[in-house]
């Protein structure tokens, strides 16, 4: 049966391998896309998510979200990783389509409603707008399907610090409302994505098809790849937002764990994902009634990296 999914994002250029990813991928139904600040400020991120909308096979709304975190303000974003126009700085010609005019926050919750138990969640970004529907409708938090998250590490490095992944950092305390809430959450964090690297020689075969989505993955990608080069010194990018759509579409190639998550909200591990493993039992009563989620901590690369080329190669 055909998945509906939500995917909430800030594009970016992983989220943009993750969202055409999805429209190719048989198994979900893209209901729409809800934009979040990140990667770069909510109005571009907003942009790209109608020029991504307007590459589906299907009518894909935009809804505008959240521009701030939830407890504190920002004017830091990741130009540096992704671009200016979170594209690459590659000069894309903009949609004339329109975002819709209803707050992505209120539409996420009526359509939730209206298909209880059948929609999933998927995070691309901070989980600011996911926090924003805890807050305003916990009524809806039995009704969503699954939540989907691309964030948080549990054994790996960070890598906005030494404890934090850049998602959960942009907004700890959204994170923390998440994490908290009786629903069923599976985290995709660095200790999966770091596992696979998208090759130069991957995206210029995925640019190779003539298609304008093939083209703006190869495009957008260089500048990406670059960074990763400059900062780490690998060849190629890790496959962070796209490992999300393959969890949902090929589940068995991931092997996750069971337990409760705490996101810090505070000092210097502000954050940082913990992660107490399941009948595990502690002195701190704090861990004691958390929700029990999932969280992915070993993948099989190879087949998730030749599935993604494969889907991404066959637009025309």
């Amino acid at each position: 049966m055909t998945q509906k999914i939500i995917i909430d994002t800030d594009p970016g250029v992983d989220d943009a391998f993750a969202i055409l990813l999805a429209f190719k991928s048989p198994e979900v139904n893209v209901l729409g896309l809800t934009t979040v600040f990140g990667n770069v400020a909510l109005d571009t991120t907003s942009l790209n998510g109608l020029i991504l909308a307007d590459m589906a096979p299907y009518k894909v709304p935009v809804f505008k979200g959240e521009s701030q975190p939830m407890e504190f303000s920002t004017d830091s974003y990741a130009e540096f990783v992704h671009g200016d126009d979170g594209f690459g700085n590659i000069n894309w010609p903009a949609s004339n389509s329109k975002l819709e005019d209803q707050h992505a926050v209120d539409w996420m919750i009526e359509t939730i409603k209206a298909n209880p138990n059948e929609v999933t969640l998927v995070a691309l970004g901070p989980l600011t707008n996911l926090g924003r529907l805890v807050e305003r409708a916990p009524e809806v938090i039995p009704l969503v399907k699954e939540v989907v998250i691309m964030g948080g590490t549990v054994h790996c490095t960070g890598n906005v610090s030494p404890v934090a992944e850049a998602n959960i950092h942009n907004d700890p305390h959204a994170a923390e409302l998440v994490f908290a809430a009786s629903w069923n959450v599976v985290m995709l964090g660095l200790d999966v994505t770091s596992q696979m690297i998208l090759t130069p020689e991957m995206t210029a075969r995925i640019g190779a098809n003539g298609s304008k989505q093939g083209e703006l993955l190869a495009k957008a990608s260089k500048f990406y790849i670059d960074f990763y080069y400059d900062s780490i010194g690998i060849r190629g990018c890790y496959l962070h937002d796209p490992s999300t759509i393959v969890y949902l579409t090929h589940p068995e190639l991931f092997k996750t764990e069971t337990g409760s998550i705490i996101s810090i909200t505070e000092g210097f591990a502000i954050g940082q994902t913990t992660f107490s493993p399941e009948g595990r039992k502690f002195k701190m009563l704090d861990w004691e009634g958390r929700s029990q989620h999932k969280v992915c901590m070993q993948v099989e690369g190879e087949k998730v990296l030749q599935l993604v080329e494969e889907r991404l190669s066959t637009y025309a």
